[in-house]
C-alpha cells in the first residue's frame, strides 16, 4: 500500500503488522486544529480549506456526512479520489496550481508540499489549507469536531452532534468501539497470525452483540440523540455485510442477522442525505479490486443484496425533540 519516507514515496508499509502478526495503525501525523476564531491559527473561512477523501475509506466517510448533515458543502470543497490507487490515494483533478501529471493527481504531492522531507502514511480524509498551502489535519475523529462546531457561521448550527452533556458517554463509547469495530474488522482483516485474527474476531463479535443490547433499549448509542458515536459506527457497520464480512473474515454473522443493529443501522442510513454520501459498488470496488494483498484475484462479488431503504423499527424507541 506504500507510504512516503523522508519525502519519497515508496511502497514500504510500516502498519501492516508487528512480529506477533498483529496489525498496528500508525497514528495520524498532522494534527492542528480550524477554529471558529483563529486563535489555532487556522481560522474558519468558506473556500479556505479543501477536503480529500475517498468512497470507500470508513473514516474518510465520517467527514463526507459531518460536511454534509452541517451543510458544509459550499463552504469546504471536496476531492473524491476517482483514479486507481497505486503510489496511493489518487485523483484526476488536481488543486490550485498543482494539477495532475498524465491523468494522475497523487495525494502524497500535498504531503510533501506541507513537509518535503515526510516521513508518513497518506491518508484520507486530509484537510488542506489552500492559504498557507499546508495540510491541516488527517484524523477523522478530529476533522468531525472541526466540522461540527468551527463552521458554524455558515452552516447548520442547530446541529451539535458533540453535545456538552453527553461527551463523556460519547467518548467511552467511541473509545470501545474504535478499538473493537472501527479498527477491529481491519485487525481482523490485515492479521499475519491465526492468533492475531482470531483475537480481533472474537473481540469484533463480543461488542456486536454489547451493541445489540445496548440498542434494545435505547434509540441511539448515547441516548436518545444521534451524535457523533453513531456517526464513527455507521461506516463500519454499513460496508460489513458487503466487504469485512467477507473480504476480512468476519463471517460469525452478519449485520442484517443482529434485529436491532440492522434496524439502527437502516434508521441512520435513512436520514436524509447520508444515502448520497455513499456508493456501495464503489465501497466494494475499492477494497475488493484494491486490497490484492487480501484478495490476490481483484475479482468484486456481485452480492449481497442490500435493502438499507427497508422499514426500521427504531421509532418504538424514544427520540428527542
Amino acid at each position: 500500500m506504500g507510504m512516503l519516507v523522508d519525502g519519497k514515496w515508496t511502497d514500504e508499509d510500516r502498519d501492516r503488522s508487528s512480529r506477533a502478526g498483529t496489525f498496528e495503525r500508525i497514528d495520524s501525523k498532522f494534527r492542528d486544529f480550524v477554529t471558529a476564531d483563529g486563535s489555532s491559527g487556522f481560522k474558519a473561512e468558506p473556500g479556505r480549506y479543501h477536503l480529500f477523501v475517498s468512497p470507500n475509506c470508513p473514516w474518510a466517510h465520517r467527514t463526507v456526512i459531518l460536511r454534509k448533515l452541517k451543510k458544509l458543502e459550499d463552504v469546504i470543497p471536496m476531492s473524491l479520489a476517482d483514479r486507481p490507487k497505486s503510489a496511493g490515494w489518487c485523483y484526476s483533478t488536481g488543486l490550485d496550481d498543482m494539477r495532475p501529471e498524465d491523468g494522475n493527481f497523487f495525494l502524497h504531492r500535498i504531503y510533501t508540499e506541507a513537509d518535503p522531507e515526510c516521513t508518513s502514511k497518506v491518508t484520507v480524509p486530509t484537510l488542506w489549507d489552500r492559504e498557507r498551502r499546508t495540510i491541516v489535519n488527517n484524523e477523522s475523529s478530529e476533522i468531525i469536531r472541526m466540522l461540527n462546531t468551527e463552521f458554524d457561521e455558515w452552516g447548520d448550527a442547530s446541529l451539535d452532534f458533540y453535545p456538552a452533556p453527553l461527551q463523556a458517554e460519547i467518548d467511552a463509547v467511541n473509545e470501545v468501539i474504535y478499538a473493537t469495530v472501527n479498527n477491529g474488522v481491519y485487525r481482523a482483516g490485515f492479521a499475519r497470525s491465526q492468533e492475531a485474527y482470531e483475537e480481533a474476531y472474537y473481540k469484533l463479535f463480543d461488542t456486536f452483540e454489547m451493541l445489540e443490547d445496548r440498542l434494545s433499549s435505547q434509540r441511539y448509542l448515547a441516548g436518545d440523540r444521534i451524535t457523533e458515536a453513531d456517526w464513527r459506527l455507521f461506516p463500519t457497520l454499513v460496508r460489513f455485510d458487503a466487504v469485512y464480512y467477507s473480504h476480512f473474515k468476519c463471517n460469525r454473522k452478519r449485520i442484517t442477522d443482529y434485529h436491532n443493529l440492522a434496524n439502527y443501522l437502516r434508521e441512520l442510513y435513512q436520514v436524509p442525505g447520508v444515502a448520497g454520501t455513499l456508493d456501495i459498488a464503489l465501497i466494494k470496488r475499492g477494497y475488493y479490486g484494491n486490497q490484492r494483498h487480501v484478495n490476490p484475484t481483484g475479482i468484486v462479488p456481485l452480492g449481497p443484496e442490500l435493502d438499507l431503504d427497508a422499514p426500521h423499527d427504531r421509532d418504538r424507541l424514544a427520540k428527542a425533540a
